[in-house]
């Protein structure tokens, strides 16, 4: 029998083949809970991530009786709930690495920013000066606040919103940031606009999701972004960040805007 898995801290999430009975289910669960002590609860996956808010879909089958996880990584901890809030803990090393660049003083914009993983892993291991993170779920704002507190840190800021109706309102970002994390899920719309918008002489790090044969074409379509916002740009970098199906991955591209 086949079976994915996910661990997130005190909860496992399993993936069962469609033929597995719920008895069979039942009793690898409560076999992985014997044998697992750091976990408490497991979970079985009943969807794929969906929504505009990334929300999974889950069913009890062992432990207890929770849906929030606490989760360790990159010395900082998180609480989220594993059905209302996206998190990857196969982005840990990913988050590490977009940290290590951060320069020392610079204000920090993470779009997307969850249940603020990169905020919270860019704080703790850079000398960033400011970091605001922007988020549309309210649950996951719930847990981002949550976890700034848990980690103690007094230089990230929370906002709640429509990651382009904020940050093109007329206050926000009024000086402009350093750096862009663009940590954007799997949507048509590249949010680069904004973010040329927004970014001074600085970096941008935009995510973006395709087969390895079509990478050039979605280079060209961020220097075609840059140009069309008026922005000077040379691509620095492009990283693999993780695979999200057949021959598709999410990757990083690094970009410094000149002007």
């Amino acid at each position: 029998m086949k079976i994915g898995y996910d661990i997130l801290g005190n909860i496992a999430l399993l993936k069962f083949n469609r033929e597995a009975s719920v008895s069979v289910k039942k009793k690898f669960a409560l076999s992985y809970l014997k044998n697992h002590k750091n976990v408490s609860t497991v979970l079985e996956k009943v969807g794929k991530f969906s929504g505009r808010l990334r929300t999974l879909k889950t069913r009890w089958l062992a432990g207890e009786k929770t849906k929030e996880a606490l989760y360790r990584e990159n010395g900082c901890e998180f609480r989220f709930n594993v059905d209302t809030c996206y998190f990857s803990s196969r982005l840990s090393e990913e988050r590490k690495d977009a940290a290590s660049l951060v320069k020392k003083n610079e204000n920090v914009l993470v779009m997307f920013g969850g249940v603020a993983p990169f905020a919270v892993i860019i704080s703790k291991l850079s000398k960033a000066k400011r970091i605001v993170s922007v988020e549309l779920g309210r649950e996951c704002n719930k847990y981002a606040k949550i976890n700034v507190k848990r980690n103690k840190l007094d230089n990230v800021e929370i906002v709640q919103g429509d990651v382009r109706k904020v940050c093109l309102s007329r206050d926000f970002g009024a000086k402009g940031f350093d750096r862009i994390v663009m940590a954007r899920p799997n949507l048509k719309d590249s949010f680069l606009d904004v973010a040329f918008h927004l970014v001074k002489k600085g970096v941008i790090h935009y995510y973006g999701f395709c087969k390895e044969d079509d990478l050039e074409e979605m280079k060209e379509m961020v220097l075609e972004e840059g140009k069309k916002a008026g922005r000077k740009i040379r691509i620095l970098k492009v990283k693999k960040a993780g695979d999200i199906g057949a021959y598709r991955y999410r990757y990083r591209v690094d970009l410094k805007v000149l002007n």
